[in-house]
């Protein structure tokens, strides 16, 4: 197996600044022991710790005490800090979002409840058998309107039409005489029966008022 190769160490100007562009970009405050972990030992621990130093009292950095050991984090820029009017701004714009999310949340229950009452009426494949069935029914009516529109109907004699409507007043003549029947025999039936509720219940069985 071929020897690993010794990894290289940063120089000192090398390491001064890969410290100073990790603390930047990481914006949050380390230890010497940290900063060289984070950074693969690139630079050593001792190194670190020197450097962080240096860069501190150089003022590049800001430290200070945190326990047994010192924590270092870039300074930040005053000018990057937000104004009252953009933090007014923010806070609109969050209450926007908010509102925003509000209505959202509120437009989703209503959709899931559309969507759980079309899924409880017709499937697809329903829908398709009626919609066929409904076409089939369609086609039939048009071809015996079309029949009709070319005369081919079977026409209703004059003496058709008289024999229907005596059936029809013969029909009508039996119906009031069997109504007047029930009539009578509903009267006689509810003088013998003196209870008025077993009465009504009696015609409700009966089915006389239907």
């Amino acid at each position: 197996m071929a020897p690993r190769k010794k990894e290289e160490k940063a120089s000192a100007n090398e390491a001064a600044d890969m410290v100073l562009h990790y603390l930047r970009k990481q914006n949050r405050p380390y230890s010497a022991l940290e900063v060289s972990a984070n950074l693969h030992n690139k630079v050593t621990k001792a190194a670190a710790a020197k450097v962080l130093k240096d860069l501190h009292e150089q003022k590049a950095i800001e430290g200070r005490p945190a326990g047994k050991q010192i924590v270092y984090h870039a300074i930040q820029d005053p000018s990057a800090s937000c104004t009252t009017e953009q933090l007014a701004a923010l806070d609109t714009h969050i209450t926007d979002l908010r509102n925003q999310a509000t209505h959202l949340l509120a437009t989703s229950k209503i959709l899931r409840s559309t969507l759980s009452s079309l899924n409880s009426e017709l499937s697809t494949t329903d829908l398709f058998a009626n919609v066929a069935a409904l076409e089939s029914e369609k086609a039939e009516i048009m071809a015996r309107l079309e029949s009709l529109k070319l005369g081919k109907a079977q026409k209703v004699t004059i003496e058709q039409r008289e024999e229907v409507e005596r059936e029809w007043k013969k029909c009508g003549r039996t119906a009031r005489m069997r109504e007047m029947v029930a009539r009578e025999c509903w009267r006689f039936v509810e003088d013998q029966v003196q209870d008025q509720e077993r009465a009504a219940e009696l015609r409700e069985s009966l089915g006389l008022d239907d």
